[in-house]
């Protein structure tokens, strides 16, 4: 079984590194137009567990059995809780300072960036790093990097699959092996290329992004309405189409609106740097 080991800092100096192993379980895919409804973390100084937080929340709608059936959490479980924004406070202290890893990070830093947004909190003072992709780079003998997979190829009790806290803690045990494969000087530093994608928090703004058709859409995707657009990508670049939108995914690989196309009865990815016009139908 893999040991928990000790984290250097980014100069190799184990002095004050703080580590944060997280995982969101949510209502959907899409940050915006989903919530999350289960959050997970164990704080590690020095190699040793000093915290952890866990919290159950409801969200604004009721989950579909579709996403039951992924992470386990029932409408009935999360009717008493509380919503995100009292505990989002909690959770932005608990992150600060730290180095953060989550697996598949993107997904829960974009989950996260938008409450912080909400709730007027400037991002937290993190290195982010992706236990995923650094296993991509480190754990190749792996079928698949999924945390399950590695769970079980590194002998790690994983707890309960798809519980944010089980999940929080089986991420910083993947991650542990990962730091203990790389060798030599500045072991975060290294980390932090390995895994070759922008991890900022900067890249996750929703409500302080610069790009102008962002306030059009979450406007549309919060009151359910569709949205008339000029996309400047594909066989019908530039004509007008109506898109009925499900939610924004900030991805390091390009942003973009995940919507019905009207026209096609498909869903589709539009990249929103390709969204040259857009109103609320």
């Amino acid at each position: 079984m893999t040991k928990d080991i000790r984290f250097p800092h980014i100069n190799d100096r184990f002095d004050d590194l703080t580590v944060v192993a997280f995982d969101t379980e949510t209502s959907g895919a899409y940050a915006v137009g989903s919530d999350i409804v289960e959050y997970g973390a164990v704080k590690y100084h020095k190699g040793i567990l000093v915290d952890r937080q866990q919290f159950l929340f409801c969200p604004r709608e009721k989950m579909s059995d579709f996403i039951i059936k992924i992470h386990g959490i029932t409408n009935e479980m999360v009717k008493d809780s509380p919503n995100i924004a009292e505990k989002i406070s909690n959770i932005h202290e608990f992150m600060r300072g730290s180095v953060l890893v989550a697996h598949h990070a993107p997904f829960d830093l974009g989950f996260l960036a938008y409450e912080f947004e909400k709730a007027q909190l400037k991002f937290p003072e993190t290195e982010n790093l992706c236990s995923s992709l650094l296993a991509r780079k480190l754990i190749p003998e792996a079928e698949n990097h999924k945390l399950q997979t590695l769970v079980k190829l590194l002998g790690i009790d994983g707890g309960a699959a798809h519980r944010a806290f089980d999940d929080a803690h089986a991420c910083f045990r993947v991650a542990s092996e990962c730091f203990r494969r790389l060798n030599g000087d500045n072991i975060l530093e290294q980390a932090l290329k390995l895994q070759s994608k922008n991890l900022k928090w900067d890249n996750y703004q929703i409500l302080g992004s610069d790009d102008r058709v962002m306030p059009i859409l979450v406007e549309a995707i919060n009151s359910k309405k569709q949205i008339e657009m000029i996309y400047e990508k594909g066989s019908r670049r530039g004509e007008s189409r109506l898109v009925k939108p499900w939610g924004i995914v900030k991805n390091p690989d390009g942003d973009y609106l995940m919507a019905l196309c009207l026209r096609e009865n498909v869903n589709k990815r539009f990249y929103l740097k390709e969204i040259k016009e857009a109103k609320v139908h």
